[in-house]
């Protein structure tokens, strides 16, 4: 179906508002008729019939909210950015996008690498020989006029994408001795053939603040492994409508044989022609000439070379004709590990000088740009995977920031005045002005002291000790000026003050925990069957963090001298009772796993029986049905064990590719909700805690009316609030004075009545425990504690993810947001006992419960549930 039968679709279907007409008309209007963009004649006409039949004439065309304003789109699922789309051509309406995505998508990769189906057979089931050798390529529109774009839909070759490609390399299939990403050189891309199979980019990161745009992603794994490439990292940043500054981070492996990368960028229209000049003064690039409006481009390495370009041209068959393209093609040396590379592009109504590289170092560079006589300092962190890299070079968990004078721009968490200027300052000026101005003071009393020998005749003996003596005075208040504002010993010409640090947006040194030297960690805790599992999908497999999730076979609490309920407890953990040194067990356990994870891990035993197995029985069995059944039971702890031990293999892998990810720690007991602010003493006043709470109309129906059997006879709740109130377990958990939870009574007197119920006793549970919850995590800092409605995470998960990852002091990328939009849409994430999660599941206890139990629940918990924002369904 054409674009414009689609867009019928959805205006005559769904929309009903005339925008889908609005646009299929702009399609119409705006379709090439002649030139590279023109269809072939067997393409022209195949679909119009479409158009015929999902017209519907009654709805008048209408343009789409938010017409006219640039926006940023992110298609995670594909890798791809665009910015601007749509828009008339005017100075203002830029266009750009940038593509850095996984072979066939991540959805499909997924299936063809994890294998969760058995009746797919890999990439034959899919045959990706459409797909191009394109990860990391972008375009650029300013003001609507094409500047770069790329050869479009034709053969497979790395050159007609705008990316990078390399020489001399061993496993060159064409163009020898020169070669770009995996399945290139034919009319299809050659995905069967060697690693093209495992091709892959991946989208860093993509943000907007105001007219700003910032993205960036990863290609090395779309080339072969032989060239050796650690690292093909790609940043866009569009500093102005105007203005696009493109920088490579290329990194090699000890060993590479590559000497050489070649950029490409390519234009379509064959009525512009580049031609090769200079700018900044000594910087080669291209220009382009449109109607007496000139289009630049220029680039430079971090070792100021600039090398000529070629212009060239090419004919390709694509679509059942030929198409032409000329592209602008520029060569530069490899360094022995690092090379970095920038290109800048301008409209006419943008001047750019003075651009130079500022700073070079391993985790990152930082750029100087003058654009319109304003100068801007760009810094870029290279090392992206590593969390702890990017916060000491950036001073927050972002990928790079802009500084225009007094302002700097962290993409991802806003603008806000930067308290000193763009420019880095010297390292002699790197002390801060309180000791600057205490060298300031000191050379003014030595003048002082100079005019006074002068004018008062005072001996030259008497003077130098007098100047003797304010040299001492002033190096000891330089000592105690220095005491007391380092914040990184030890102090020397290597400290930056709060240059580096300090300036991150929404109190990135809150984020940092000085004890571990890297991101403070994140514990998460819920009542069980809240859904806080379905958190594991914005932090699994990330490069930011390591997800943990207590207990399992092999993570679990040490053995105590009480019994640590695994569903819940009243008692109260306070921030005294550590550094009282109570739960000196428990206290060594969460230090261990949190301060020394990479440690933990390694020693636990893997192929032995871990704590809690069951006891062998060497007994014979009386009946063949009881053998029959001790053996299913023994097969599937084997299972359960071999599972969990893979779990903790995956954990260790991940710690070794990534030493600095933030440690998450998922505590699914709900013992836990009450003791955070013990937990915080323990683990560092940094600590980061999410505590995931749900609608207790629908945490009740999880329990009882979801599965069969239920969920409250499989965890046998009735034997949990047994032992909740035996008086001798809660001698031993809580402290004896004020320990125990007073919001527990409740229930007691309820679990005690000859006439409980199911209902009622899991309704004052919630309650209890959310109102306990909610009172002793007051006392944590809203910096330090966040509450999560699981709804929210359901309903719209995009905006709580963001929420979340803000709270966290990092960007949101988006692969964690395909993570969870893949979770909660389409119905193959399941929650345990409970089945698939997603909007059109979330409320299905209204449907399915007793009228007289939604009742209940409401009228036991209204008090909790309006404070929450629940709203009631009964009267």
């Amino acid at each position: 179906m054409s674009k414009v039968g689609v867009c019928s679709v959805l205006c005559r279907y769904v929309l009903r508002n005339g925008s889908g007409n609005w646009l299929a008309k702009q399609i119409r209007k705006h379709r090439a008729k002649d030139g590279p963009m023109e269809p072939s004649s067997a393409h022209k006409w195949c679909t119009l019939h479409t158009e015929y039949i999902w017209y519907d004439p009654e709805l008048t065309p209408q343009p789409p909210a938010h017409h006219g304003t640039p926006r940023l789109h992110v298609f995670s699922n594909w890798g791809v950015v665009t910015y601007g789309g749509g828009l008339p051509n005017e100075p203002g309406n830029t266009f750009v996008s940038f593509k850095s995505g996984k072979l066939g998508g991540r959805a499909v990769y997924g299936i063809v690498h994890e294998s969760p189906y058995s009746w797919i057979d890999g990439w034959r089931n899919f045959n990706p020989g459409h797909e191009h050798p394109d990860q990391n390529s972008f375009t650029f529109a300013p003001g609507g006029q094409v500047f770069v774009s790329e050869a479009l839909y034709g053969p497979k070759y790395s050159h007609l994408n705008n990316v990078l490609v390399f020489s001399p390399s061993p496993s060159s299939q064409c163009n020898q001795p020169w070669e770009g990403q995996l399945g290139e050189c034919g009319q299809w891309l050659n995905w069967m053939v060697g690693e093209a199979g495992n091709s892959a980019g991946e989208l860093v990161t993509a943000t907007q603040d105001g007219g700003m745009l910032f993205t960036s992603g990863e290609a090395a794994p779309a080339y072969s492994s032989a060239m050796g490439l650690q690292s093909v990292y790609r940043a866009v940043l569009l500093l102005c409508p105007q203005v696009l500054l493109v920088v490579d981070h290329i990194e090699k492996r000890q060993g590479s044989p590559l000497q050489l990368v070649s950029a490409f960028f390519h234009n379509l229209d064959i009525d512009f022609k580049y031609v090769a000049h200079q700018a900044a003064g000594h910087l080669n690039g291209a220009m382009m000439d449109v109607w007496d409006a000139q289009y630049a481009m220029f680039w430079f390495d971090h070792r100021g070379g600039s090398p000529a370009p070629r212009i060239q041209e090419a004919e390709q068959v694509a679509e059942f004709k030929k198409r032409w393209t000329q592209y602008v093609n520029v060569t530069f040396p490899l360094g022995e590990r690092f090379t970095r590379i920038a290109y800048v592009f301008h409209g006419p109504w943008a001047r750019v000088t003075d651009c130079r590289f500022a700073d070079d170092s391993a985790r990152g560079l930082r750029l100087v740009l003058t654009v319109n006589d304003t100068e801007l300092l760009v810094s870029v962190a290279t090392q992206h995977s590593d969390p702890t890299a990017r916060f000491r070079y950036l001073g927050f968990g972002g990928y790079a920031k802009v500084e225009a004078g007094r302002r700097v721009t962290r993409f991802g968490f806003g603008s806000a005045p930067s308290g000193g200027p763009g420019r880095p300052v010297p390292t002699f000026l790197r002390f801060g002005p309180a000791l600057r101005s205490l060298l300031g003071a000191g050379l003014c009393l030595g003048l002082a002291l100079v005019a006074a020998h002068w004018k008062l005749c005072i001996s030259f003996g008497r003077l130098l000790r007098l100047a003797l003596l304010a040299l001492i005075t002033l190096w000891f208040l330089e000592l105690v000026v220095l005491w007391g504002t380092c914040s990184r010993p030890p102090c020397g010409m290597a400290w930056t003050g709060a240059g580096d640090s300090a300036e991150g947006g929404g109190g990135p040194s809150e984020q940092w925990d000085d004890g571990l030297g890297k991101m403070s960690p994140v514990v998460v805790t819920s009542l069980p069957g809240s859904g806080a599992e379905i958190l594991r999908h914005l932090f699994a497999n990330s490069t930011d963090f390591v997800y943990i999730r207590v207990p399992t076979e092999h993570l679990d609490l040490p053995e105590v001298e009480f019994e640590f309920d695994s569903f819940v407890d009243a008692c109260e953990w306070r921030e005294s009772d550590a550094r009282a040194g109570r739960y000196r067990l428990i206290q060594g356990w969460l230090q261990s796993l949190v301060h020394n994870t990479k440690l933990h891990l390694q020693n636990i035993a893997l192929h032995g029986p871990p704590r809690g197995a069951p006891p062998a029985n060497n007994s014979p069995p009386l009946r063949k049905r009881k053998a029959r059944r001790k053996v299913d039971q023994s097969s599937k702890y084997k299972e359960n064990l071999e599972r969990d031990a893979e779990y903790v293999m995956g954990l260790r892998r991940h710690l070794a590719s990534y030493p600095n990810a933030r440690v998450v720690l998922s505590l699914s007991s709900g013992s836990w909700t009450l003791k955070l602010p013990f937990v915080q003493a323990v683990i560092g006043s940094s600590m980061r805690a999410l505590y995931v709470v749900r609608d207790p109309r629908a945490w009740v129906y999880s329990l009882l009316y979801n599965s069969k059997p239920s969920l409250y006879s499989l965890r046998n709740v009735p034997q949990h609030l047994a032992m909740l109130f035996r008086e001798d377990q809660r001698k031993e958990r809580c402290d004896p004075n004020s320990g125990y939870a007073f919001e527990y009574e409740s229930l007691r007197r309820q679990f005690s009545s000859a006439a409980k119920d199911p209902v009622t006793l899991l309704a004052h549970l919630w309650l209890a425990n959310t109102r306990a919850t909610l009172r002793v995590n007051k006392k944590l800092s809203p910096g330090n504690y966040h509450l999560l409605k699981f709804e929210d995470l359901v309903e719209a998960p995009q905006e709580t993810a963001e929420r979340i990852y803000t709270f966290l002091g990092f960007v949101l990328p988006p692969a964690a947001l395909n993570r969870i939009l893949f979770a909660t849409s389409t119905n193959l994430f399941h929650l345990p006992f409970e089945g698939e999660v997603s909007p059109s599941s979330l409320h299905a206890w209204r449907d399915r419960m007793p009228q007289k139990d939604i009742r209940l629940i409401e009228d036991t918990c209204w008090s909790v549930m309006s404070e929450l924002g629940y709203t009631r369904l009964t009267s």
